[in-house]
């Protein structure tokens, strides 16, 4: 499948302009849910459902293209397998929802609450700075970029100050995201890439990094305390050697 990638502050514009406001809540949109079912989803596309809570209830055959979601609880829901390309996320509680092989793209989902939520094999490239993933299963999830479609510039996932202590991130890929001052303290990386990856500031203390590949990161003023780096790899890294001396003489 094609992938496509998008200005976030162009496609925001749009959304604006072109999104059709529903004025639905909890039971209109728990009828539609009811009555769908495969190749018939309940038709939720670019409708505005800020504000709803609408935690613990089964989105797998809904389609929320580009839905209007700020604000809105999904807590403990599941959209397994949606595409949530070009929806409104910001601020919205994600909490224990599972998101798993899930395509999230072109999408702002600025303080966000994932914590808990099951993100494994998932495709997103958004920007989720400052939120709060801690404890959240991204096992095999591929958030990295892929360096062959880039029609507008470099489009990547964007974890700055991001709260993932305690996650789960075992074979998964982001190479080139951002991570500055993010907080991965007691969070699992086995054979993440992190390839050219900028964690700048970042809190890797007690993390478990053994086989994950770190070549061509910014690591100034990272803090590896206590992390497991075992077979990790360092190649052609841009580090302050003096803060990470210890890290590199236990593992060259």
């Amino acid at each position: 499948m094609k992938t496509r990638f998008y200005g976030l502050g162009l496609l925001a514009a749009l959304f604006c302009l072109s999104a059709s406001a529903a004025e639905l809540n909890r039971a209109s949109v728990q009828q539609r849910l009811a009555k769908a079912e495969k190749g018939h989803p309940a038709q939720l596309r670019r409708k505005d459902l800020t504000g709803l809570d609408l935690s613990g209830l089964d989105f797998r055959n809904a389609d929320l293209w580009g839905a209007d979601l700020r604000n809105a609880n999904f807590s403990n829901s599941d959209l397994s397998g949606l595409n949530l390309d070009l929806t409104v996320m910001s601020k919205i509680n994600l909490s224990g929802a599972n998101l798993s092989n899930a395509s999230i793209f072109g999408v702002h989902m600025g303080g966000a609450n994932l914590s808990n939520a099951n993100l494994a094999g998932s495709r997103f490239i958004a920007n989720l700075d400052r939120a709060n993933l801690s404890h959240a299963n991204l096992s095999h999830a591929n958030w990295g970029v892929d360096m062959k479609n880039q029609p507008m510039g470099l489009m990547r996932v964007s974890l700055n100050n991001v709260n993932l202590s305690g996650a789960d991130l075992t074979d998964a890929n982001l190479n080139r995201a951002l991570m500055r001052h993010a907080n991965l303290s007691g969070s699992v990386l086995k054979n993440t890439v992190l390839f050219g990856v900028d964690l700048s500031g970042a809190d890797l203390t007690d993390a478990d990094l053994s086989g994950a590949d770190l070549s061509e990161s910014k690591l100034e003023d990272a803090d590896f305390t206590g992390a497991n780096l075992a077979g990790t790899r360092f190649g052609g890294i841009r580090i302050d050697l003096k803060s990470q001396q210890v890290a590199l003489e236990r593992y060259p």
